[in-house]
């Protein structure tokens, strides 16, 4: 990936941020637009960080002059680009001062779409997901992910061979950053794995010796299970 922007402060916190990531790692730093042309016609980036407000070239501006551009997600005091920026197909849209949690959440977003394509992976490298519990960032690889409980104000995941891990979500934003082909919603408080289901009627679906109902809005999920 590429950083580009014109704070030195920001540039130093989207660091250490981008730094914790295994599977991003920085080829360069830009303070302008200008000098980021180097770097994307010189080699293949697959992801830039980049600002939007610069001196002599906007942020959109270089986007729009680049005939493929490389992913982008945009970090930016303003709020005002966002439409614009969203135009060009951009990854996400962070507004500074930018939190970890925020980040963590644009990450598992490029993760979840197409990361395995940019980045030439072997297809069968298990994706992870970062979620924040007890004040820390602690990995879950979706693999083995059995299944997310709802219980009020919290979300429990249910991991293989682990113990389950407790956070304050909401089970509709967990649902949003988990990928279609290998989890289901099937009752407003359970989300599970396809690949772990062991039986299933029009009831139920079962995990091991674990039974989850579907729930009354959540009947034509059965037809969405993978049975082959």
């Amino acid at each position: 990936c590429l950083i580009i922007d014109d704070e030195p402060p920001a540039i130093e916190i989207l660091s250490k941020y981008v730094e914790s990531i295994d599977q991003i790692e920085i080829v360069g730093v830009c303070s302008n637009a200008l000098k980021a042309m180097e770097y994307l016609h010189k080699g293949k980036i697959d992801l830039v960080f980049l600002d939007i407000e610069m001196p002599k070239l906007s942020g959109i501006d270089l986007i729009k002059s680049l005939p493929y551009p490389p992913k982008v997600i945009f970090t930016t005091a303003h709020k005002e680009f966002a439409l614009e920026a969203f135009d060009l197909n951009v990854v996400d849209y962070l507004l500074k001062p930018i939190s970890y949690e925020r980040f963590i959440k644009s990450v598992n977003k490029l993760l979840d779409s197409n990361f395995y394509e940019i980045n030439d992976l072997a297809i069968n490298t298990p994706g992870f997901l970062y979620f924040k519990c007890q004040r820390k960032m602690v990995k879950v690889y979706l693999d083995d992910l059995l299944y997310v409980e709802s219980q009020k104000d919290y979300v429990i995941l249910h991991c293989h061979q682990l113990p389950p891990l407790k956070i304050k979500e909401q089970l509709n934003i967990i649902e949003a950053m988990l990928p279609k082909n290998m989890f289901l919603r099937v009752h407003r408080s359970f989300i599970v794995s396809t690949a772990k289901i062991s039986a299933f009627s029009k009831y139920n679906i079962e995990i091991g010796a674990i039974e989850i109902p579907i729930g009354r809005l959540y009947n034509d999920v059965i037809k969405k299970i993978p049975t082959n």
